[in-house]
């Protein structure tokens, strides 16, 4: 008996990781055909503006990521019932969506200055963009919790998809970063649409409280969650933030070109940590978390030895032969994006093993990418300092990872418990 469910749970997490691959591998090749469009169509002075906007709003996705690992954690460690939880889970991504709306809009002035972008609207479409974001985050966990990988996987596309079509059609038609980043805003508006329907079934209503499963109790977990997140998306996305302040505009263009490969390697198996976060958060063996590293390092390797191998397909990638000066580094940038694949990893095994408290040390990390960073003044520069600071960061928190107590080993939830819907 225990041997077929065994088997069932297995085939379950196959069934459930290869759709998930597939919708995060349309959201990445949908989001990187947007940014490869708007490199070809802005060049490097424009695009380098819209890159410093996409970073933000990267590092700002912490609400999303924040929230949606706390919902996944909460539901898959099987401590609370689906209908006593969720709606907790429901108002956290209200408040908090509002919140870093309005906060991001209120910054405005500051965010146009920090990015030289000379273009107020531009700068409060960051605002704009962040509440739908977190929304989905939200609405994204709780899929994920329940293990409803088909729906989770709808709202994946549904993130990329709509930001490439509108993205080219706006920035084609108005060859300006401030429209790129205007179709975004209006794009994100379709992924919430998605997960809504998903959930249409499910009671999001005021449930039985609990001290445990309340949204207090919730709360403080986010912030911890989104924290250690926080630091992982601004030590990612705060070298191009200094390379616009370090390097001439068109070496800052030509390595924020390079970094949309690094991302595309970054974000390449993300479809990993997705899958496994799960069992990782309901089960105290180290098996699934040291299985989910090596798979990381081995695409991450993939992508690496087709960089060098191919190197103008790359050039491609990232933008043409306006970006050809960047063409002998390429694989440089994929060595980059690999270990920060690696890095989120170990970010989301801590997460889910309650161990947050030792990715403080990637702010110390991103302070001395700041330090150093400033004191370079080349592209090579710049990725010798990201480089070293990241490697060194990536070996001390496996270690930090290895010595978390394990939490008391719980069963997760059988996914048979969960709703109908877009499921297995």
């Amino acid at each position: 008996m225990s041997s077929a469910a065994g088997s069932s749970n297995a085939a379950s997490k196959i069934r459930g990781g290869g759709g998930v691959a597939v919708g995060v591998l349309v959201m990445n090749v949908t989001t990187y055909g947007f940014t490869i469009a708007c490199a070809h169509i802005l060049g490097p002075t424009d695009y380098g503006a819209l890159a410093a906007w996409m970073n933000v709003l990267l590092v700002v996705n912490v609400g999303f990521l924040g929230l949606q690992a706390t919902a996944a954690r909460r539901l898959s460690s099987g401590e609370h019932a689906l209908d006593d939880v969720e709606p907790h889970l429901v108002r956290l991504t209200l408040v908090t969506s509002v919140v870093l709306g309005v906060v991001l809009l209120a910054l405005t002035p500051l965010i146009d200055v920090t990015l030289q972008l000379d273009d107020l609207l531009m700068a409060a479409l960051l605002g704009a963009s962040v509440i739908p974001l977190t929304i989905v985050g939200g609405l994204s966990g709780i899929l994920q919790g329940e293990r409803r990988w088909g729906a989770l996987s709808a709202v994946y596309i549904a993130i990329g998809a709509p930001r490439l079509v509108l993205g080219v059609a706006l920035t084609a038609w108005r060859p300006e970063p401030r429209w790129a980043a205007l179709a975004v805003a209006v794009s994100l508006l379709v992924p919430v649409a998605v997960a809504l329907y998903a959930l249409r079934h499910r009671p999001l209503r005021a449930g039985a409280r609990s001290r445990e499963a309340g949204l207090g109790s919730l709360l403080r977990e986010m912030v911890h969650n989104s924290q250690a997140l926080l630091a992982f998306f601004a030590l990612s996305n705060v070298d191009l933030i200094v390379a616009r302040h370090t390097l001439n505009s068109h070496d800052a263009g030509l390595y924020a070109a390079g970094l949309i490969l690094a991302k595309a390697v970054l974000f390449l198996p993300q479809f990993v940590s997705i899958v496994a976060f799960p069992s990782m958060a309901a089960d105290d063996s180290s098996r699934t978390f040291v299985a989910a590293v090596l798979s990381v390092v081995g695409l991450g390797a993939l992508a690496t030895l087709a960089t060098a191998v191919l190197p103008g397909l790359a050039l491609i990638f990232v933008g043409g032969s306006d970006y050809d000066d960047v063409r002998s580094r390429l694989w440089i940038f994929a060595v980059l994006g690999t270990l920060l694949a690696i890095l989120m990893m170990v970010v989301y095994g801590l997460i889910a093993r309650g161990g947050t408290r030792a990715v403080y040390l990637t702010w110390l990390a991103l302070v001395a990418i700041i330090g150093f960073g400033l004191t370079v003044q080349t592209v090579a520069g710049m990725l010798t300092v990201v480089i070293a600071i990241d490697a060194v960061l990536v070996v001390v928190l496996l270690i930090a990872h290895q010595r978390t107590t394990a939490v008391p080993s719980r069963e997760p939830t059988p996914v048979d418990s969960y709703p109908a819907g877009w499921d297995h």
